[in-house]
């Protein structure tokens, strides 16, 4: 049997340190049998709240072209929403969760209700829990913002790093062609992906603001 796998991890951290994207990958290396045949792998770092996903959506591509099945490790992870879940196993790929191979599409959408439930009850004890915290004074996302201000400096280093690397005249193509100028060169972004328009879009984005802090820099 062939199968393309499909990971997803909810944040960068966790797919640059392993974190989940790991025990996924063990599962469904544990899941294949010595004839089965891994196409291709494929991984996202989305919330599992989002709907759009790119990776998702080559990896079903891969799949339909392969004649293979989409395997993940586990339901949860790969979405809480029943809707999200019943549209995937309406469609003409067939899926195969890793950590329950042998369940039925009945006990697979038990399971994602139960999952999306679960979901519900943590966010509403978060907020809960966030709602008397701030009754006792608590700052409430310090933290949060701290973590916001290293990825942006991260992202700034990244693209500092890269501008050189970019074409002549960039900053007059279109962010299609300068993604396309770079997946040619076998560039890849900072979690080894390849560049799209957005993904460029950032890029100058984080360029400018380097060049803005140089600037302020120098004026002092």
């Amino acid at each position: 049997m062939k199968y393309v796998a499909y990971y997803r991890v909810s944040t960068s951290k966790q797919q640059r340190s392993g974190l989940g994207l790991a025990a996924q990958k063990e599962a469904i290396v544990n899941f294949l049998q010595a004839n089965d045949e891994l196409v291709a792998e494929f991984v996202e770092t989305i919330s599992g709240k989002r709907d759009d996903r790119v990776q998702l959506a080559n990896a079903i591509k891969t799949a339909r072209r392969s004649n293979a099945k989409l395997v993940i490790a586990k339901l949860d992870r790969f979405s809480r929403k029943v809707s999200f879940i019943s549209r995937m196993m309406e469609s003409d790929v067939g899926i195969v969760v890793a950590d329950m191979p042998t369940a039925t599409e009945f006990q697979l959408h038990i399971f994602a209700a139960l999952a999306q439930e679960e979901r519900r009850l943590i966010s509403a004890r978060t907020k809960a829990a966030l709602v008397q915290a701030k009754q006792r004074g608590v700052q409430l996302g310090a933290n949060g913002k701290r973590l916001a201000e290293q990825n942006r400096n991260r992202a700034i280093r990244n693209a500092t790093e890269l501008e050189p690397i970019l074409p002549r005249a960039w900053d007059e193509m279109s962010y299609s062609a300068i993604a396309k100028y770079l997946n040619g060169k076998g560039v890849t972004t900072a979690f080894g992906s390849n560049f799209h328009a957005q993904t460029v879009k950032n890029l100058v984005t984080h360029i400018k603001q380097a060049s803005a802090v140089k600037i302020i820099a120098i004026s002092d």
